[in-house]
């Protein structure tokens, strides 16, 4: 259409104006995905401190912190006293009038106090979609209880499928439920999105973080309602699945998957022994798995005796699928991680940050700004007489 400004394939929610009443990980995570996709997103924190992640990870030499970088780029800044009625009135008024979006994630109770609730701001803009991210949801008797990625990956049953049977809970080593949250909610904004373009009408999207951790435990859930027991935790390993986990080489663990016949008679040849698949233990994926431990004890002192690329090597030539288990550096290093340019800096000498795992038309969205310093655009938000 003449005149209309054409926007990037990669910046589809640009137009969009979103404003984050969050802190910590999941609510800011929800809203950088936003703000990479194109939105105006302006964070909302309190005067003087700030979002509790300005103190998290490592301190950069300015004083900002890793962890505010990774989760607020893309985003203008603003502070708001929420216990000063005035400042109190500018944000409600600022969402009904300016706003497109709203995400919170404050603790139970708190958004209906200063009237900046989702029945309140729907009520007087209809347009709006607000989001409400929780702990353990809006109904049921723990609604009003706050809570931490680690809790919920306790309480929703995440920790009891993670890591090896017979030792302590171990958590995920990221905040996969802060973050999948995050991503749940913006998937929900943007199927009302879609939804108001077609009927006028914004509504208020619910996620929470216990609602994330159970829907994790979807194959767990499914195969434990069939078979009426609990699933065996399998470390690296799958359930029903052998070979298909991590080995010691001798510089590191290496994942293998060779959970088919085919694949096993290959690994069988690639380690020296083309006898063993037709072992009444080993010649077939059940009998494999059944007998795990009598096939590992067979597997492990071979793979020590090499490195991970020695073996890799070996394997990709017969078309096994492996993989080494890399620390982060080295992921950072990696040949593959530099093909894709996931990893962003937004200046020769600014962080080195994460970036969206999606492109469009080829294209990744780009790190456009580094996350803001606390206030930075009061002025420019809110007026210069802040």
């Amino acid at each position: 259409m003449a005149g209309k400004k054409e926007v990037p394939a990669h910046h589809p929610l640009a137009g969009v104006r979103v404003v984050e009443i969050g802190s910590s990980v999941a609510a800011p995570y929800a809203a950088w995905i936003l703000g990479s996709l194109g939105a105006d997103v302006v964070k909302v924190e309190r005067p003087g401190s700030g979002d509790d992640a300005r103190q998290w990870g490592g301190i950069l030499p300015d004083g900002s912190s890793s962890y505010f970088h990774a989760l607020n780029r893309e985003k203008r800044g603003i502070t708001v006293d929420l216990t000063n009625p005035t400042e109190q009135q500018w944000l409600q008024k600022f969402c009904i009038e300016e706003a497109d979006v709203v995400v919170q994630n404050m603790r139970p109770g708190r958004v209906e106090k200063y009237g900046l609730d989702g029945d309140t701001l729907t009520a007087l803009n209809p347009r709006l979609i607000y989001c409400n991210l929780g702990a353990f949801g809006n109904r049921g008797p723990l609604k009003d209880h706050a809570g931490y990625d680690p809790l919920m990956q306790a309480y929703g049953g995440l920790m009891s499928i993670t890591g090896e049977d017979g030792r302590s809970p171990i958590r995920v080593g990221t905040s996969i439920i802060d973050m999948g949250t995050g991503m749940w909610c913006v998937i929900g904004i943007q199927a009302a999105l879609m939804r108001r373009a077609e009927t006028g009408k914004g509504c208020i999207v619910d996620a929470s973080l216990y609602e994330t951790s159970t829907a994790w435990l979807n194959n767990a859930a499914a195969t434990a309602g069939a078979e009426g027991r609990n699933p065996v935790r399998q470390g690296s390993g799958a359930r029903g699945m052998a070979p298909y986990q991590a080995y010691a080489c001798s510089d590191g663990y290496l994942i293998i998957a060779a959970p088919n016949d085919s694949l096993f008679e290959r690994l069988s040849e690639v380690l020296g022994h083309p006898e063993w698949p037709s072992e009444p233990r080993f010649n077939s994926n059940q009998n494999r798995y059944k007998n795990l431990a009598d096939l590992n004890a067979l597997l492990v002192p071979i793979l020590l005796e090499q490195t991970r690329d020695h073996w890799r090597s070996a394997l990709d030539d017969v078309g096994i699928p492996s993989a080494p288990v890399q620390q982060t550096l080295e992921m950072m290093a990696d040949p593959q991680t530099e093909a894709l340019g996931i990893i962003q800096q937004g200046s020769e000498d600014g962080l080195r940050l994460m970036g969206m795992p999606l492109s469009f038309d080829g294209e990744r969205p780009p790190l456009r700004r580094y996350a803001p310093s606390l206030g930075e655009h009061n002025d420019e938000v809110k007026g210069s007489n802040d």
